[in-house]
Parts: C-alpha cells; structure tokens; sequence
C-alpha cells in the first residue's frame, strides 16, 4: 500500500511553505552528501552532546530536521509531506503552519531525547514534524482519501486509514525501540510518536474558530 496523492479540490492556497520546505530538506541533502561524516557529525542531533553543552549544540535542534540518512529516508518523508502538508498550510495559513511544523519538530526531538539520554547516535530526519502533519490531517480532515497504489491499480482509500497504520507500525516499534541500548542506532520510533502527538494537540490551538473540513473523493 503506497500512498501517491490527495484531494487538493477544497484547496484555496498555494502551498508556499510545504514547497520552501521540501526544496530545503533536499538542498540540505545535497550539502549534506557533499560534506560526508564530518557535517553529519557535526549537524545531526546527538543527545549526550546536546545535554553537555545545550548552548553550544542548540542549533543542531533545527539543523537535524532537514538531515536525511539515504534517498529512501528523504524521499519517503518528502513524500508524506506533500500528500498531507498543503493541505493542513491551507487550513493554518503560512506562517502558522511553519511554526506548527518546526515546533513538531522540536518536540518530537525531545521525545527521543527522552529514552535516549547518554546516546552519542547521532539522530536526524524530519520524520518528527513530518508526524505532526499527519497528526494535524487526521483532526482537520477525517473523512479525506488518498489515492493508494496497491498492485497496478490506483484506489482511493480513507487518510484515517493510510495514516492509521503508520501510526501503529510507530506505537509498537516504539515500544520495542525502549528496551534497546542507547548506542544501537536504527529509526527513532519515539521522535515520530512524540512529533504525531504534538501535532494532534498543536492544532487545537492553531486551526483557529472555523469548523474542521473535509477531503472526499
């Protein structure tokens, strides 16, 4: 099941922000893959640092939400960005969805940081926001579809439903992520569980008055 796309017909904006931020974390890539070990050592989120020297490591807070581990990780999390992101940007406006998604981001960060204290893995994606979106989408849009790939056919399908099992495959893995040591390396489940999390809550406060919308067809 590979999601592909989403109705865009209720859409009144164009979606400025979830472009800029796409064409960052691919730019970031890039300068990424240019600069090897020593900028990802450099730039990525690294809890045992950060809690040394908060300060001096605070930057790498933002820095690490645009570093991908491979083209799958970057083109998997680019892609639910933009299935899901326009669609929330035009519900929160510009600027409040690019507070909303750097604030995901933090927190999902946090999250990790949580079960990770002492760990010197470096940690990076924009998984974390990413989740927060998907956290905003369910609440703003619960009746919307997706288009799904399944097979050599392309059906539409429920977003509760796409998103749904994301998030149980995140809640499980999680949990079983807990017991590892803190230098194994690997997904940090807790960064997207946290990140989903902030977002479904984040969105109460950002949505503003009007009525939740709906994305059918």
């Amino acid at each position: 099941m590979f999601p592909i796309g989403d109705d865009n017909s209720s859409r009144s904006t164009v979606p400025l922000v979830t472009f800029a931020l796409i064409a960052l974390n691919v730019l970031f890539f890039f300068v990424e893959l240019s600069g090897g070990d020593a900028f990802v050592e450099r730039w990525a989120f690294v809890p045992a640092r950060f809690l040394a020297n908060p300060l001096g490591d605070f930057l790498t807070l933002f820095s690490s939400m645009f570093m991908h581990a491979g083209w799958v990780h970057l083109g998997g999390n680019m892609l639910y960005l933009w299935i899901f992101g326009d669609n929330v940007e035009d519900r929160f406006g510009h600027i409040k969805f690019s507070i909303f998604y750097l604030l995901c981001g933090l927190v999902a960060t946090f999250a990790q940081l949580a079960f990770s204290i002492g760990s010197n893995v470096p940690n990076l994606g924009a998984s974390g926001a990413i989740a927060g979106v998907l956290g905003a989408y369910i609440l703003l849009f619960p009746k919307g579809k997706v288009n799904v790939l399944m097979g050599r056919g392309v059906i539409p399908m429920p977003a509760l439903v796409v998103i749904g099992l994301w998030i149980v495959l995140q809640f499980f893995s999680g949990i079983g992520s807990i017991a590892n040591t803190a230098d194994t390396g690997g997904v940090a489940y807790m960064a997207h569980i946290g990140g989903f999390i902030a977002g479904f809550v984040l969105t109460f406060l950002f949505r503003g008055s009007g009525r939740a919308q709906t994305l059918t067809g």
